[in-house]
């Protein structure tokens, strides 16, 4: 591998220099870039469009294809170059002249519609991440490109089919990974590995689940496969739709740039609670009671309760029409009833052919006496107040809330209902101590709403979208993965997590008990081991907690050539803790103080008196000010180039258990991009031993 030093954008250099030829190529594909942008600007639809509502339609797909054209400044156009052998597609016959491609965040064409950058998703692209000296893939060359703000600076050779040249890590490759973060987070599309590339790459119709420890690109994977199924499927997934769905809205407010900047701009982010916000969220449950409603057995007590509502029928019904009397005896009405209940269709469509069904019914002996009606007057019969009385009293309508409130508030409901599914003890739980009189007034915990969810979806289908990701998927409850299910029923997904930084009491055991909850049972499970973000010495440190909170899950190598900066003070005051913020902000980047919850307000206190200004968790970071504050409850999913870690200790007595703490304190541990300073006056955990 061959490796130019960065020189100044400015520096002379002669014709021949291929660096210049670079920068050169660089400022003409910007140029086609604006142009293109120009082209979309200046359309004319006036002649086009049949009326306003297409044109409002076709203003809007134009507006965004403006935004998508948008040339950040400093994000580099192309990352790459791929030198082929031959042309691509070709049957690589001797002599067949190869092509040159510069691989990019998107397509860029010239004035005659010739590629300048290739959309990194495009298949010609592919080798750029999966070429090696074992299977070159036809390419004779792959450059890597080092930037300075927007300045191509530098670059980097390997030649593939070169038998004389040895592997070797890439510098500008690792120069990367490790630069400095200020801001959200940001794609790694220059940096996207073999094993990640063939994650990313897997196909719309099946689904995926990515187990990875700390620092193994497991949402950028996901947030890369979002944008190449976007790509490969734009018009499929256009109508039905994508989701993003994380832990927090922290974690969405960090990630919320990555698509963006790869041109994708009409993917909907939101948390589970967002799903799920039937009924306003103001209370909270113990961890017990949270535990049960979490329970994938809730779902049958829910589906009893909903089909309790529907009574069998005595008596007959009678439609009078003008002179005539048409009688459903009660017999035939109880076979019409549990054939709806035997296909098992949803409660509310239930209630919608049940009407037709009585008609249908009076329809039949209309026929037999001699009669004609037509589809007009089986809707009339199904209108008729006979049948809609008899429709109320047989299979009446169901709200969704009131029915959960009843459970929660009525001990011999919940008992018919969860006879053989709960205990007593479990039942009495999660029953409110005192009477509510309404669902406004009711105050509903975060589990509560996603009972109601699931009773939403008795009793009328959830819309299915076409790819749903889920990140920190570890976290979710069995009824929350069925909530997330119910939105891609009829699509594909793709899970994240990391079963050992699972922090709820009800964390997910393994990912084939959640993929089975989810719907999603035929799910391929991948699994990441190459750390990329975590440098060598936190990672081997954090590990130290793996056979105590996720035991047979292997740890994390980092591939990192640096080491990073890792050290573990003993400190007796809050001044020692800031002296290490202090410290850590000398350098470039972003600073993370991550502690227990409790400990916040206080080290909140001690950074104004030392007229520190510090932002928290969501925020974003600027040159100017770098430090977050995070409480330990938030920090999964984020990203610091330098931590300190407070009070190690603390962070596990914060949970409710002790397994819960130690995941707690693995996350907190595993942050860091380059270096972590862990501050201590209690005593260290015994595992971290």
């Amino acid at each position: 591998m061959s490796t130019l030093s960065d020189r100044p954008a400015d520096a002379p250099s002669a014709s021949d220099d291929p660096l210049s030829r670079e920068r050169s190529h660089l400022a003409g594909s910007r140029s086609a870039l604006r142009a293109m942008r120009e082209d979309a600007e200046n359309l004319d639809i006036r002649d086009v469009t049949a009326n306003w509502v297409n044109a409002e339609v076709l203003h809007r797909q134009i507006a965004e294809r403006i935004k998508a054209l948008a040339d950040l400044s400093h994000t580099p156009l192309f990352f790459g170059r791929l030198d082929y052998l031959h042309a691509p597609g070709s049957d690589l016959a001797e002599g067949a002249e190869g092509e040159r491609f510069y691989i990019g965040r998107r397509h860029v064409h010239d004035a005659d519609g010739d590629p300048m950058v290739i959309d990194w998703r495009a298949p010609v692209s592919q080798p750029f991440y999966r070429a090696s000296k074992k299977d070159p893939m036809d390419i004779g060359l792959r450059r890597r490109f080092g930037y300075t703000g927007g300045d191509l600076t530098a670059y980097e050779d390997e030649h593939l089919s070169d038998p004389a040249e040895t592997a070797a890590t890439s510098k500008l490759l690792q120069q990367e990974i490790e630069r400095p973060r200020v801001g959200p987070m940001r794609d790694i599309v220059a940096t996207i590995q073999p094993e990640q590339d063939e994650i990313v790459r897997s196909g719309l119709s099946g689904s995926v689940c990515v187990q990875g420890g700390p620092g193994t690109g497991k949402t950028a994977v996901g947030l890369h496969r979002v944008a190449y199924l976007l790509y490969a499927h734009r018009e499929r997934l256009a109508r039905t739709g994508t989701l993003v769905i994380g832990p927090n809205k922290s974690f969405l407010h960090y990630i919320e740039q990555v698509l963006p900047a790869l041109g994708e701009l009409e993917v909907r982010q939101a948390t589970v609670d967002d799903l799920v916000a039937h009924v306003e969220v103001r209370g909270s449950d113990d961890a017990a009671a949270a535990v049960i409603k979490g329970d994938a057995r809730m779902a049958e007590v829910l589906r009893r309760a909903v089909r309790s509502h529907v009574t069998v029928p005595a008596e007959p019904v009678v439609v009078v029409r003008g002179s005539r009397r048409w009688r459903v005896p009660a017999y035939e009405l109880e076979e019409i009833v549990r054939e709806l209940l035997d296909r098992d269709i949803r409660y509310g469509a239930a209630h919608q052919a049940l009407p037709q069904r009585i008609a249908h019914a009076v329809l039949v002996q209309m026929e037999r006496s001699g009669e004609a009606p037509d589809d007009r007057v089986q809707d009339s019969v199904a209108r008729n107040a006979a049948v809609k009385a008899a429709v109320k009293a047989i299979w009446p309508q169901v709200d969704p809330a009131k029915l959960v409130l009843r459970l929660l508030t009525d001990a011999d409901f919940l008992a018919a209902h969860a006879e053989g599914l709960l205990d007593g003890a479990e039942q009495k739980e999660i029953l409110w101590a005192k009477p509510v009189r309404s669902v406004k007034s009711a105050k509903w915990s975060a589990a509560d709403a996603v009972l109601i969810d699931e009773a939403t979806d008795l009793v009328q289908r959830t819309h299915s979208l076409g790819h749903v990701v889920l990140d920190e998927a570890q976290d979710l409850s069995p009824m929350q993965y069925r909530a997330v299910g119910r939105r891609c029923t009829t699509g594909s997904a793709t899970v994240l997590g990391d079963l050992a930084q699972g922090t709820t009491p009800w964390a997910t055991r393994s990912w084939e008990e959640a993929l089975g909850h989810l719907g999603k049972g035929d799910a391929v499970v991948e699994e990441l081991t190459a750390g990329f973000r975590v440098p060598t010495d936190v990672i081997t440190y954090a590990s130290r907690l793996l056979p105590h909170i996720a035991p047979g899950l292997a740890p994390v190598a980092s591939v990192r050539e640096n080491p990073g900066f890792f050290e573990v003070r003993a400190s007796s005051e809050d001044a020692e803790v800031l002296g290490a913020v202090e410290e850590l902000l000398g350098h470039e980047g972003s600073v993370g103080l991550i502690a227990a919850d409790a400990r916040i307000p206080v080290l909140a206190e001690a950074l104004a008196a030392a007229g520190r200004t510090y932002l928290g968790p969501g925020e974003e970071t600027t040159a100017e000010t770098r430090l977050t504050l995070v409480p330990a409850s938030l920090a999964k999913g984020l990203e610091y180039d330098y931590v300190v870690l407070d009070e190690p200790r603390a962070v596990v007595d914060g949970e409710p258990d002790e397994r819960t703490g130690l995941r707690r304190l693995y996350v907190a541990l595993t942050r860091a991009v380059s270096g972590l300073i862990v501050t201590h006056a209690a005593p260290l955990p015994a595992e971290l031993a």
